[in-house]
């Protein structure tokens, strides 16, 4: 049996996780009570139904902050048990809720308490930080749309786990924000930028031309070297955690050039050495 806890902050597009999972064929709950989160599973267990082998369970900020502080130690149970638990969490900077509540006229399930908007996500991102804590997989959607999100839980979440490390390279750029979602960042500012030559500067680090170019300066490979072996030593510490999930983010000023052309050797490499390596180019809109 499979079971997915699929929390995180509203409006960052659980419902269209949930959706896509119930596409996959995972049986489907949305704003279960935390409190009734191991009576559910504990019934899914039990059944002699095929119907629970792949459930799939949303959680909300719709409960006390203590029923949510027993969140973690009830999944630290179920996996120590050897059931295939999975805490996905859906995060956004707060000027992308912002526009999405803007656009969708939604009310803020936290502005019952009689808050403001920015004053609920605030409090909605407090209680929630164990989820936060406990998550298999942090998903930023801030430059994500419907599709491209629903496509990353297919490849990501949708099969079962198989017990070996997910590896994601993300390129980004540091003027639309760092990645909520990254395990690791790191800045390629420092290297010579394409940007600045004109016949390169429509291009991007998937050219050939912008990949002569950096190839032509030895502090290129050298910062391809030093994060691969800083990351190749991380990975026994994330399998001894039983960790399913590494995300690897790397930045320039537009994510644009020189972040999407290390993103790309470094998948390459870790590709030759692991079985489940994907690539994100957010500042190129490649999910």
């Amino acid at each position: 049996m499979r079971i997915v806890v699929l929390s995180g902050l509203s409006g960052s597009g659980k419902s269209v996780a949930l959706r896509m999972l119930e596409d996959l064929s995972y049986y489907c709950i949305d704003n279960i009570p935390a409190a009734l989160l191991k009576p559910f599973i504990a019934h899914a267990v039990r059944s002699p139904e095929r119907t629970y082998e792949r459930a799939a369970v949303g959680l909300d900020a719709r409960n006390t902050a203590a029923e949510v502080a027993t969140v973690p130690q009830l999944i630290d149970e179920l996996r120590r048990s050897g059931l295939d638990c999975q805490v996905i969490f859906l995060t956004a900077s707060d000027e992308v809720l912002l526009r999405r509540f803007a656009e969708t006229r939604r009310t803020h399930p936290m502005s019952r308490h009689n808050l403001d908007l920015r004053e609920a996500m605030a409090m909605e991102r407090r209680l929630l930080e164990p989820v936060v804590h406990a998550a298999s997989l942090v998903i930023d959607t801030s430059h994500l749309g419907v599709h491209a999100l629903r496509d990353l839980v297919r490849r990501r979440v949708g099969e079962p786990a198989t017990h070996r490390l997910s590896l994601t390279f993300e390129s980004f750029g540091f003027k639309q924000g760092v990645p909520g979602d990254a395990d690791f960042v790191f800045d390629a500012r420092s290297l010579p930028n394409p940007y600045w030559e004109p016949t390169l500067r429509e291009l991007t680090g998937r050219d050939l031309d912008v990949a002569r170019f950096l190839e032509g300066h030895t502090g290129v490979a050298a910062l391809i070297e030093d994060i691969a072996g800083f990351i190749r030593a991380r990975i026994p510490e994330y399998l001894a955690s039983n960790r399913s999930y590494l995300t690897v983010a790397v930045g320039c000023t537009g994510g644009q050039h020189r972040s999407v052309y290390i993103v790309d050797r470094l998948a390459e490499r870790f590709a030759q050495e692991h079985a489940n390596v994907t690539v994100r180019h957010t500042g190129l809109g490649v999910p």
